[in-house]
């Protein structure tokens, strides 16, 4: 049997004992392969003007999965040179060379990689149309399933997979070109060193980084990008603090509580379980940092995602907007006559919002204690015909307002408060009781808006009175505002601003100009260039993460077939075998995934409460992100999870 033959066979042989590790691969390939299709996709770019800035989040993304990939077969590469030391010393042993062993190992390595990565561009294609469809979605465009290969996102990840395999598998064959038979025989013996030796001093780092977790997670989550360095920190030394010492707390606990050792499979479990923390500490750590990592990214995306959705949800309710910003200018005759020649309008108002003399419901809701950033001193009024001829402008069903009464529009944020607010008002020298509350989007977010957050419905002549705020005006199109008319007329607002003001500059006094598609497709393209790379990584981060922690578990399945021999022959009875194995399972996953809850549900909680009240509702609010972010996690990790229990359990338990 030539070299050749050789490294194909046991390529064949590691691939099976491998499995988890082969598919992981398989699908590092498809992730790379569909993101880089996105990068050189012209139907992507075509989308949306700013949509050539997409490769600009996916090549980095791309970059650092690579590393985390790069990181996973290199692990792997060690952690079957470990596990096949003694093959390759017996190897040299019978008269082949170092060199010949260590390309021998190298070219099956390459072989696995070789066909994981053919199969993952078959799957890839599959993944990238998705990714495909998802982005068409998302700019609400028809999809068409068209399956072509991409030879740049294919050369590209070649050139990944390339870099990825070669770097790792070179440090391995220079590790086995420089070993002797007896080191390299007696590899699969040797143990992660301990990092600190004294139990007494293990003990100390032990409660040092459960301080310095707690620590962290405060930090991070102040929002300043100092101390959030600082926590991250903190953070990284809790982990590999807590998992490089929890081995000595164990024997400690039982030392003070001896009596628990020996109820049920304690003894057995802990043993084993301490056996193995006591050799991958680091490994331990690393896992759960990348596991951490997973569900920041997750939350994060979710909460920009709701940022982004809220906020075009609230302005894109008129085909057309123009708010002006100065006080008491009306909305300038530049845009009317652009919209005149290049916008068919169907239909269209100017109209104004007034501030009443009092600020009877920003008192109310501040004694209520809402959150909420008001920069009026009155409360906002509108005049009922116009209100009117605003939610027809919108397509909203009519509001119906009784002689004698006012209206209020606010944002489902503040419709809970405002619902009880009972309170007659007076406008225009009449007293008028309280009538509905509505709450549909009608761009209430900024001062050059319909109210911020809220307005009052007065009839005409009780607004006659109030004092003016700013002009507004809203169109309904017979066609969808094209980018190229929305560029212009944010062009119009410039000059306007430079005629108005000169040299001096303030945001607040430009005028507002929103079109529902123009903000449609901006959310859409914001959700692309940042959403998509967190989830990108999130996945790469759980699949090497779990990855590591089943070839581990699986690598071990020779040790524990004779552990539950043993434990068969002594008489223990199947059930509590597999209750034992169960558990000693639950905790060996659940280790490295309990530090990244309790960092990550503080954090993405904090995070989701960040961005303005009234847009992270319904499946955006903080409650709800915490808990698709969780269901995606653990989704998953399940998947790992699952695999490597059937298959333990199956090769693990003895035969009755």
């Amino acid at each position: 049997m030539t070299l050749s033959e050789l490294s194909l066979r046991n390529a064949k042989r590691q691939a099976a004992d491998y499995l988890v590790y082969f598919v992981t691969i398989i699908m590092a390939a498809a992730l790379l392969y569909a993101f880089n299709g996105l990068v050189f996709s012209g139907e992507i770019r075509e989308l949306y003007s700013m949509m050539s800035s997409l490769p600009m989040a996916i090549v980095p993304a791309s970059i650092v999965v690579v590393c985390i990939f790069g990181w996973l077969v290199s692990y792997a590469a060690n952690f079957m040179l470990t596990r096949r030391s003694r093959e390759l010393g017996t190897y040299i042993l019978i008269g082949l060379e170092n060199r010949q062993v260590a390309r021998l190992f190298f070219l099956e390595n390459l072989a696995v990689g070789g066909c994981a990565l053919v199969l993952g561009l078959l799957i890839g294609n599959l993944l990238f149309q998705a990714l495909r469809a998802m982005i068409l979605a998302l700019f609400e465009m028809p999809y068409v399933f068209s399956l072509a290969v991409s030879l740049p996102a294919a050369g590209l990840t070649l050139a990944y997979f390339l870099l990825i395999y070669l770097l790792a598998l070179y440090k391995s064959r220079k590790r086995i070109r420089e070993m002797k038979i007896y080191d390299l025989i007696y590899f699969d013996r040797q143990n992660e060193e301990a990092v600190i030796r004294t139990g007494r001093n293990r003990r100390r780092m032990f409660a040092l980084s459960i301080v310095f977790g707690i620590v962290g997670t405060f930090l991070l989550m102040i929002g300043n990008l100092l101390l959030g360095i600082i926590g991250a920190g903190c953070v990284i030394f809790f982990l590999y603090g807590f998992f490089l010492t929890f081995a000595s707390g164990v024997p400690a606990f039982f030392e003070k509580h001896p009596a628990g050792k020996y109820r049920g499979q304690n003894l057995l479990v802990f043993r084993t379980l301490t056996a193995k923390l006591g050799t991958m500490g680091m490994v331990m750590a690393t896992i759960s940092l990348l596991l951490t990592a997973t569900l920041i990214a997750l939350g994060t995306g979710l909460v920009f995602r709701g940022i982004f959705d809220g906020r075009a949800a609230e302005h894109a309710c008129f085909d057309l907007y123009i708010g002006a910003g100065e006080k008491g200018r009306p909305v300038d005759q530049a845009y009317l006559d652009y919209i005149e020649g290049n916008i068919p309008v169907e239909q269209s108002l100017t109209y104004e919002v007034r501030l009443h003399e009092n600020n009877g419901v920003r008192q109310y809701l501040d004694d209520c204690g809402i959150e909420y950033f008001y920069t009026y001193r009155q409360d906002p009024v509108i005049r009922y015909s116009d209100y009117a001829a605003l939610r027809a402008v919108a397509g909203y069903p009519a509001a119906k307002m009784e002689p004698g009464q006012y209206l209020i529009h606010c944002i489902p944020y503040l419709s809970e408060p405002l619902e009880d607010f009972r309170q007659p008002i007076t406008a225009g020298g009449r007293m008028l009781a309280p009538g509905g509350v509505y709450t549909e989007h009608l761009i209430q977010r900024y001062a050059a808006d319909n109210g911020q957050g809220y307005i009052l419905v007065v009839p005409d002549e009780a607004a006659a009175g109030c004092a003016l705020l700013h002009h507004a005006y809203a169109a309904k199109t017979v066609r969808p505002v094209g980018e190229e008319q929305v560029e212009e007329l944010f062009r119009i607002s410039n000059r306007i601003a430079e005629r108005e003001r000169g040299d001096t500059y303030d945001s607040d006094d430009y005028d507002t100009v929103y079109a529902s598609v123009y903000e449609e497709k901006t959310a859409a393209y914001m959700t692309a260039l940042t959403v998509l790379p967190l989830y990108y990584l999130a996945l790469a981060l759980t699949m090497t993460a779990a990855t590591i922690l089943t070839i581990q578990q699986l690598g071990e399945s020779r040790h524990y077939r004779r552990q539950f021999a043993l434990l068969d022959k002594m008489g223990m009875d199947a059930g509590e075998m597999a209750k034992a194995l169960r558990t000693q399972f639950a905790i060996y996953y659940a280790m490295p995934a309990v530090p990244p809850l309790l960092i990550g549900i503080p954090f993405i909680l904090n995070l989701a409460k960040q961005p303005e009240p009234e847009i992270m509702v319904g499946l955006s609010s903080p409650a709800a992100i915490v808990a698709i972010a969780l269901g995606v996690f653990f989704l998953v990790y399940a998947v790992y999870i699952g695999v490597a229990y059937i298959s333990l359990k199956k090769n693990v338990l003895p035969e009755r």
